[in-house]
């Protein structure tokens, strides 16, 4: 059966606020005592769902406490509110505790904050589309959720907790700005999104590189690809190629070629479709690295803008 997203990992939601670990909801039981010969019992020790002795998640419960008999069985009597623990050794010398096994808990928390999100959201935001062109969920909604888990955790220990306060208010924040089309989503159309937008592919970190393209790209969504032919300084050695779509695959996929072997002279540069590129370094002795290589994704000037504050349709006149 399908199940819907969550939108942050159990790594990301650390990052975000790395002292999540502090926030584990385990109860410890006291006043343990004999009953039998290695069967133990706690009185009014709350309700039990998992047994933990020294962090060891001991499985699950027997039917009875008269079917304990193995090292670490245990049983929650719901009526009388007692626990039962088998051990060799006795459990006033561990660390019992009641509660939920920290990884399914902060699972669920993550789950939980994946469908609040979903529930705060624009519904016209398609839940489809808040991936990236590579699978991945957009870092504006992969730390949204994170803010918002962490929040949910620390506020099931503290209520009033002014950090859970703060990852709320930033997890506001985001969705009011994606709602608002003040932040973009990386499947949506930008009013620049005509003059491209660069990534690396694969890049040598203090090469010349793309820094900046003007125009308006007069085609429809392309994946341009730019290549560095032949390596070295803007002195007439380093060389750049461009391909684009063709009928059977867009330009990062090597569709029609557009330029070859153009020397980079660092001004702004022919790319294709109406717009120019310009190459740099970090310093004026920086070189070109051959097979460096970048995709520039555009859309046409005309398309319609997903992410703007103020909502616009494009129309077309038809004349007969």
């Amino acid at each position: 059966m399908a199940t819907a997203p969550i939108y942050c990992t159990h790594k990301e939601l650390k990052r975000v606020y790395p002292q999540i670990d502090a926030f584990d909801t385990k109860t410890p039981l006291y006043g343990w005592v004999t009953v039998t010969t290695n069967k133990y019992a706690s009185h009014n020790s709350g309700a039990v769902t998992q047994l933990f002795a020294d962090g060891e998640d001991l499985g699950a419960a027997q039917s009875a406490h008269t079917d304990l008999n193995v090292e670490g069985e245990w049983f929650y009597n719901s009526a009388e509110d007692v626990c039962y623990y088998y051990s060799a050794s006795s459990p006033l010398d561990k660390l019992m505790e009641a509660g939920e096994e920290f990884t399914t808990m902060v699972t669920q928390f993550r789950t939980d904050a994946s469908r609040y999100l979903d529930s705060k959201l624009d519904p016209n935001l398609p839940r489809e589309q808040l991936k990236d062109k590579s699978g991945n969920f957009d870092y504006m909604i992969i730390r949204s959720s994170a803010l918002i888990a962490a929040a949910f955790l620390i506020r099931a220990n503290d209520p009033t907790n002014e950090v859970a306060t703060a990852l709320m208010e930033e997890a506001q924040g985001n969705i009011d700005a994606l709602n608002d089309g003040k932040a973009a989503l990386s499947w949506q159309t930008t009013r620049d999104a005509s003059k491209g937008i660069i990534r690396d592919v694969s890049y040598t970190d203090g090469s010349v590189r793309p820094v900046d393209t003007r125009g308006n790209w007069n085609g429809t969504f392309d994946l341009i690809r730019v290549l560095i032919v032949n390596g070295g300084a803007l002195d007439g050695t380093a060389t750049y190629s461009v391909w684009v779509k063709n009928a059977d695959k867009l330009g990062n996929q090597q569709g029609d070629q557009v330029i070859t072997a153009e020397k980079i002279n660092g001004d702004y540069q022919a790319l294709a479709g109406g717009l120019q590129i310009r190459f740099a370094g970090e310093t004026k002795s920086s070189v070109a690295t051959a097979t460096n290589e970048w995709e520039i994704e555009v859309m046409g000037a005309g398309e319609h803008i997903d992410a703007s504050g103020v909502k616009s349709v494009a129309n077309s006149r038809w004349s007969s």
